[in-house]
């Protein structure tokens, strides 16, 4: 992590900035600095953390991305889409760690899922790219699926395979 002024302005240590789209996650926050403390980073020892939560208003997120990049914050941990976005807005230098991201290919956040670019990077809950891969798992877990309907979707029609398996009996899926 590079040395910005809001470590040099504590002594030591890093400071994170926290971002969300939504309203304080004490539970999420909770397990986030849990987490880093097993790691050696102990809050207000060696690491301070900025949150920032537009309460549900996006029209707040870019001010609130552009104060955490004001604070020279060493690092932005951002929820969700917008909320990285409004982040990668403010700054193209602080890393920013994206998490549950929806599509950050579509989205603009990252040129590639193997190879981000820039200075985003994290985690994502979906991404267009692994749909395929999801069916084929989808396919691996029932063997006899025929159609699969996603809402939005025309029905995918899966070819049957050439060894005749028996048809698994599935309930209603409601």
């Amino acid at each position: 992590m590079a040395a910005h002024g809001a470590r040099a302005a504590a002594g030591s240590g890093y400071t994170v900035g926290i971002l969300s789209a939504g309203g304080d996650n004490a539970a999420l926050n909770t397990v986030l600095v849990a987490a880093l403390r097993e790691l050696g980073w102990v809050e207000g020892k060696n690491v301070v953390f900025e949150y920032r939560y537009a309460d549900n208003r996006l029209e707040r997120l870019p001010g609130l991305a552009a104060d955490l990049v004001r604070l020279k914050v060493d690092v932005i941990a951002a929820a969700g889409t917008l909320a990285p976005l409004a982040a990668k807005q403010a700054s193209s230098t602080i890393p920013i760690v994206m998490t549950a991201a929806g599509d950050p290919l579509g989205s603009g956040l990252v040129a590639s899922l193997a190879r981000p670019g820039g200075n985003v990077t994290g985690m994502s809950l979906m991404a267009p790219d692994l749909g395929g891969k999801r069916l084929e798992l989808l396919k691996e877990v029932l063997p006899g699926l025929l159609v699969w309907r996603c809402f939005g979707m025309q029905p995918i029609r899966i070819p049957r395979s050439s060894s005749r398996r028996r048809r698994p009996r599935v309930g209603h899926w409601g």
